[in-house]
């Protein structure tokens, strides 16, 4: 039997519901494979600052030091915003975790399931069927990062850097994706205007012959964003530096029309990664068992495929999903009020979807 450790950190709001509704799947993904998962809880965010004075206590990195991956739920809410920006949950907590592991590769997926594209702003025609998309982000790297950096009472300056190995490192990412998806990846950068996109245009090309079986075509940022509207069934992995990758996959997870549906990982080159849902901690629904876990279970089903080599596993459960959306049932966030639809709260939600990963006669496609 094969065992794994996991940090589990559900954070604030809703992330201890949410987070209790992904461990009830993972419960079931146990008992269909021969595998045991060890959970070690720990605190993070604005819950830790109010137990132990800070957002990333030494007892959470340890815990996260010492398992096979880290399934985190979200941080931050009004309570803490008073706090100098360094100290607020979101800051104290997610950028130091990524710097501390290199997770330089983030993932984050776009779906949506066709029972949902009524929920999406997109006009139907344009959707088609749906899209399926996989926007690859640089994480540690560019602007968000570069130094000098400094802000004057009339005047302020970031600085946006990139060195060759970090891109060739982040389009490696891209390209394996997309070898195991529909083989296509789709460079954006600003190559028109600034030189750190004209190295980052020439290395994606570089690293691009080893992987001839991949197409690989360039888009400038805006016309990205632009196209990403007009035909989002165009694109299957979109590489991005960390501001674009920022701003895409915002907009990507508009248009899927609900962010308690989106998933995503943050990795580094040993494939330890932090696996968190998209959207934030909803402060206004917390405690109130009415949010949509899909976004955590989907979270971790994305770290069984990429932390874990569980592909299976993963596949089992997005079919769980959309078995479980077919079959009409709904959070809030996604209820339309047609006939066929049943409202159901955070675990209930959980619980089907669980039901449906446990299915004996669910077949691997």
């Amino acid at each position: 039997m094969r065992r794994f450790k996991i940090a589990v950190l559900p954070g604030d709001g809703i992330g201890p519901e949410v987070m209790e509704g992904a461990i009830l799947v993972l419960k079931a993904v146990e008992k269909v494979y021969d595998v045991e998962f060890q959970y070690r809880y720990a605190d993070v965010g604005g819950a830790a600052i109010d137990r132990w004075g800070t957002p990333l206590p030494d007892e959470t990195l340890m815990v996260c030091e010492e398992s096979d991956a880290i399934l985190f739920g979200s941080v931050g809410g009004p309570k803490w915003e008073h706090l100098p920006p360094d100290k607020q949950p979101e800051r104290g907590a997610l950028l130091p975790l990524r710097k501390h592991f290199d997770f330089f590769a983030n993932l984050r997926y776009g779906k949506i399931y066709e029972p949902l594209i009524w929920a999406s702003p997109l006009k139907k025609e344009v959707l088609g069927s749906g899209f399926d998309i996989m926007v690859v982000r640089e994480l540690t790297g560019g602007i968000y990062f570069g130094k000098p950096r400094e802000l004057k009472d009339d005047f302020a300056y970031d600085t946006m850097i990139y060195h060759k190995w970090e891109i060739e490192r982040i389009a490696k990412v891209a390209f394996e994706t997309a070898s195991k998806r529909r083989g296509k990846v789709t460079s954006v950068d600003k190559s028109n205007v600034l030189y750190t996109s004209l190295l980052w245009r020439r290395t994606v090309e570089e690293v691009h012959r080893n992987y001839m079986d991949i197409e690989l075509n360039h888009l400038y940022i805006d016309n990205a964003a632009m196209q990403l509207v007009k035909n989002p069934g165009q694109f299957d992995v979109i590489l991005a530096s960390n501001m674009f990758g920022d701003i895409l996959s915002d907009e990507m997870a508009m248009i899927t029309g609900s962010l308690g549906m989106l998933p995503s990982a943050s990795i580094n080159e040993e494939r330890f990664g932090l696996y968190e849902p998209v959207g934030g901690t909803a402060p206004d629904i917390a405690g109130k068992g009415i949010a949509n876990p899909v976004a955590q279970i989907m979270s971790a089903a994305m770290m069984l495929k990429y932390s874990f080599d569980m592909d299976e596993a993963y596949d089992r459960i997005d079919r769980a999903v959309a078995k479980t959306l077919d079959d009409g049932l709904r959070t809030r966030d996604i209820y339309s009020g047609k006939e066929g639809e049943k409202l159901v709260g955070t675990m209930e939600m959980a619980s089907e979807i669980a039901k449906r990963v446990g299915d004996n006669n669910a077949q691997v496609r």
